[in-house]
C-alpha cells in the first residue's frame, strides 16, 4: 500500500488592507486597552506618590475579596491573585503593561489588600549536601 500523496494549494491572493476608518469619537472601547487615554483612566490622575517597588517576578497574594466600590481592573486582579502569581503573570491574563499593573498593584498594597512576596531564590535554600548530612547525623542518633 503506498502512502497517499498531499498535494500544495496554490496560495490564495489575499485582499488588499483595508484603509483606515474615520474616528466616530469611540476611543475608549472596553476591551481595548492599547488606548494611552484608556491606561491614564486606568491608573488614575499623577498623584506624584511613589511606585512600589515591584519586579517582574515578585509574588502578589490577595489578601481580601474586592470591595464593591473597586474599579473593575482591580476587582479583577484581586480575584485572579488568590492564588500566588507574580506580576508578569498578572500583566500577561490582564493584558495591561507592566507600569500600569504596577500602578494598581501599588494603590492595593496601600490600601492593604494584596501582599507582595519576594521569590525565593536558589541561593536562599541551603544546599542540598548539608541538608543529607544534617539528616544523616540525626538518623544515627
Amino acid at each position: 500500500m503506498t502512502p497517499p500523496q498531499r498535494r500544495r494549494r496554490s496560495p490564495e491572493p489575499q485582499p488588499p488592507p483595508r484603509p483606515p476608518q474615520p474616528n466616530d469619537g469611540n476611543d475608549g472601547k472596553d476591551g481595548d486597552a492599547s488606548n494611552p487615554e484608556r491606561l491614564f483612566i486606568l491608573t488614575g490622575l499623577a498623584d506624584g506618590g511613589e511606585r512600589a517597588a515591584l519586579d517582574l517576578v515578585t509574588l502578589i497574594v490577595a489578601g481580601a475579596d474586592p470591595p464593591p466600590t473597586a474599579p473593575p481592573e482591580q476587582s479583577a486582579l484581586l480575584r485572579l491573585c488568590q492564588a500566588p502569581l507574580s506580576v508578569a503573570e498578572i500583566s500577561a491574563y490582564l493584558r495591561l503593561p507592566f507600569s500600569v499593573v504596577t500602578v494598581l498593584l501599588t494603590e492595593l498594597l496601600a490600601a492593604e489588600l494584596v501582599t507582595a512576596r519576594a521569590p525565593i531564590s536558589r541561593e536562599a535554600l541551603p544546599d542540598r549536601s548539608l541538608l543529607e548530612a544534617v539528616m544523616h547525623g540525626l538518623q544515627k542518633l
